[in-house]
């Protein structure tokens, strides 16, 4: 059974929409950190969100940008690549779910997409001691730069085969990360893997993933 919940994330000057997904008696928590112009409603986040909670994995997707920013982004698009605002945003979740009573005592994993990817590292690599695991779903993770080496949680890069661009990118994060990571490509998938099977592929990549390193005891987080 996974109990859903609408969150209201009071931060430092915003607040922000969450759901939080709890199956009963879990010992994990995957944060979500969408990507370009989505939000906690992305259905692909939604289905590997899903996924894991069939797994027993608990889930929290919530809107990175406030209803204010996100208008501002949809008609300028000039905040999705602003990576360090993402970063202090996620970071700021992360704490706040470290203080929560009912997510404390959780194992913390970060799911990221498109530019979220970029976030998820920067952020794991700023709480290297909360975050035990990072995937990344088509994601821009050398956005995250001078972060990328100093990454401690175990990190996988899924990117479909017919994303070149990405794929290419995420080949140079591989080179620069300095964690244990692998690289997963989801053959004949595009960027948003809508093709049949593939978001099926990543959800399961991802659960494997996160059920080996947020159950593992003594996982930063634990």
């Amino acid at each position: 059974m996974s109990e859903l919940q609408s969150r209201t994330l009071n931060l430092e000057g915003v607040e922000l929409s969450a759901d939080l997904r709890l199956p009963t008696d879990t010992q994990a928590l995957v944060i979500f950190v969408h990507g370009s112009g989505s939000g906690r409603l992305s259905p692909r986040n939604q289905y590997v969100a899903d996924a894991l909670a069939r797994r027993g994995l608990g889930s929290l997707l919530f809107d990175l940008l406030t209803e204010r920013e996100q208008r501002l982004d949809n008609l300028s698009g000039e905040l999705r690549f602003n990576i360090p605002l993402l970063s202090r945003r996620l970071i700021d979740v992360i704490d706040w779910a470290g203080r929560d009573r009912q997510l404390q005592s959780l194992r913390f994993g970060l799911f990221g997409a498109s530019t979220g990817a970029a976030a998820a590292l920067v952020a794991a690599a700023e709480r290297d001691q909360v975050v035990a695991a990072v995937v990344s779903r088509g994601g821009r993770t050398d956005l995250a730069g001078a972060a990328l080496p100093r990454v401690k949680a175990p990190t996988l890069q899924i990117v479909g085969g017919r994303d070149p661009v990405v794929l290419g990118l995420n080949r140079q994060s591989s080179q620069a990360l300095r964690c244990e990571q692998r690289l997963e490509v989801v053959e004949g998938a595009t960027h948003l893997f809508e093709e049949p099977g593939a978001l099926e592929r990543v959800a399961r990549l991802a659960g494997d993933w996160f059920e080996t390193h947020l159950n593992t005891p003594g996982s930063p987080g634990a």
